[in-house]
C-alpha cells in the first residue's frame, strides 16, 4: 500500500473550500447540483472524480460539519445501475431525487427461495403491449413501506427457471413506482420491535415499458452492477450500515464514561476491537490505492464487508459487556433507535453477517475471484 493524503494547499481542497465560504450552509440540492453528492459519477450528475478527489471532498466537507446524503438504497444501489443502463431520459427523471434525498428507494431482489441464489427467482413480468403485469412476491425489501421507488428484477422468460445455471439469462430489470395499484407491503418485525425489512406482493401489477433498464431478458448484467455497488457501499459506509464510526463511539464511551476497563477479559476483548478496526481501516486505504491505480478493488469489497460485519457485532457485543447486565433491557421498553441506540445496534447486528450477501457468499466470492479455487459443486 502506498497511500498519502492530499497536501493542504491541494488545487482540489481549495476549490471545496472556495465553494463552501460562498455556501456555508449548504442544502442537500445545492451538493447535488455542485456535483459533491457522488462526485465520482460522471457529468452533468457529478465530477468525474477519481477516489483521491472524492476522498478530498468529504473531508473538507466533514471538517466543517457539512452532512452529506449518506449511503442510502438510491445512491448506493439505484444510482449506479441506471448510470450504467439506463436511457438518458431514464436518468433525467430518476437521478436528480436520488441525488438531493428528496426520494426514497427500495430494492425488490430476495424472494423466500431466492436470497442467495438469487438467478432461481420467480416473480413474473408477462408483456402486455407497453406494459408488463407483475405477479410475484419479494421479501426483505428494505423500506419499501417508506419508498416512493423500487428497483425489480423479475423474469420475463419463465422457461430459463429451467436452465440451471443459465437461470439468469430470463431475468429483466424495472423501476416500480411504489404506489402503483396492486403493490401491498407487508411489515416483518424485527428482535428490535422496529421493522426495516418488508414482504412485498405484486398482484397484476402494471409497469410501463419506459420503466424497464436495459434489453428484456438482460436484467441480470445490471443486477449484478447492484450487487456489486451494494457490497462495495456495505463494506465502505459504516459497521452497522451507515450509522457512522460506531467503534469511535465505543471507545469515546469508555474514555468519558469508565475511564479505564478494569477487567482483564474485557480490557482484551476491547484491544481486539481496536484492533479490528485499524485493519478495516489500513484494508480501506489498501482498496482506494488500488483504485487510484486503475485496479477494481470490488473483490476486495467482499473482504472488507466480510471483516466489517463481523466487526459490528464484535463491537456491540462489547457494549453491552461494558454497560453490565442492566444493558440488556434497554434504556426504555421500546427498543428502538431513538431509545437506546446501543441496545437497538446490538439485536440489528445480527443481520450484518446476513444483509447485502451472507458472510458465506462473501467467502465464496473470495476463493473464486481472489484466490483462484474451483466454484463450489452445485
Amino acid at each position: 500500500m502506498d497511500f498519502d493524503l492530499p497536501p493542504d494547499d491541494d488545487p482540489r481542497r481549495l476549490a471545496v473550500r472556495d465553494w463552501i465560504a460562498n455556501h456555508p450552509d449548504p442544502t442537500p440540492t445545492d451538493l447535488a447540483r455542485a456535483g459533491y453528492t457522488a462526485p465520482h459519477w460522471p457529468a452533468p450528475w457529478g465530477l468525474d472524480a477519481d477516489p483521491e478527489h472524492q476522498l478530498i471532498i468529504d473531508q473538507e466537507l466533514a471538517s466543517i460539519g457539512i452532512d452529506n446524503v449518506g449511503v442510502s438504497i438510491g445512491l448506493g444501489w439505484a444510482g449506479p445501475t441506471i448510470l450504467t443502463g439506463g436511457t438518458t431520459a431514464q436518468q433525467q427523471r430518476w437521478l436528480p431525487g436520488i441525488l438531493d434525498g428528496s426520494e426514497q428507494w427500495t430494492q425488490l431482489f430476495s424472494e423466500p427461495d431466492a436470497g442467495s441464489d438469487l438467478a432461481s427467482l420467480r416473480i413474473s413480468a408477462v408483456r402486455d403491449g407497453d406494459e408488463y403485469v407483475i405477479n410475484g412476491q419479494k421479501i426483505w425489501s428494505t423500506w419499501a413501506d417508506q419508498s416512493q421507488w423500487g428497483i425489480l428484477i423479475a423474469r420475463t422468460d419463465p422457461s430459463s427457471l429451467e436452465e440451471g445455471d443459465r437461470r439468469q439469462r430470463g431475468i429483466s430489470y424495472f423501476v416500480v413506482d411504489m404506489d402503483t395499484p396492486g403493490i401491498e407491503v407487508r411489515p416483518i418485525i424485527e428482535m428490535t420491535g422496529g421493522n426495516h425489512f418488508n414482504e412485498t406482493w405484486f398482484t397484476d401489477v402494471r409497469v410501463p415499458v419506459d420503466c424497464r433498464i436495459g434489453p428484456e431478458n438482460e436484467g441480470w448484467r445490471l443486477a449484478k452492477v447492484t450487487l456489486g455497488n451494494e457490497r462495495l457501499s456495505l463494506s465502505h459506509g459504516g459497521v452497522i450500515w451507515g450509522m457512522g464510526p460506531v467503534s469511535d463511539d465505543l471507545f469515546a464511551f469508555v474514555k468519558d464514561e469508565l475511564g479505564s476497563i478494569d477487567d482483564p477479559v474485557l480490557r482484551q476483548k476491547a484491544a481486539r476491537v481496536y484492533t479490528e478496526k485499524r485493519l478495516i481501516e489500513l484494508f480501506g486505504l489498501r482498496m482506494m490505492t488500488m483504485a487510484l491505480g486503475g485496479n477494481d478493488p470490488g473483490p476486495f469489497a467482499s473482504i472488507r464487508k466480510t471483516l466489517a460485519d463481523e466487526h459490528g457485532q464484535s463491537i456491540t457485543t462489547l457494549m453491552k459487556d461494558l454497560r453490565g447486565a442492566h444493558a440488556m433491557l434497554g434504556e426504555q421498553n421500546e427498543h428502538t433507535e431513538e431509545d437506546d441506540v446501543w441496545h437497538w445496534s446490538y439485536l440489528f447486528s445480527r443481520a450484518l453477517t446476513i444483509g447485502g450477501g451472507t458472510s458465506e457468499v462473501q467467502r465464496n466470492i473470495i476463493g473464486e475471484r481472489l484466490l483462484g479455487l474451483p466454484k463450489e459443486p452445485g
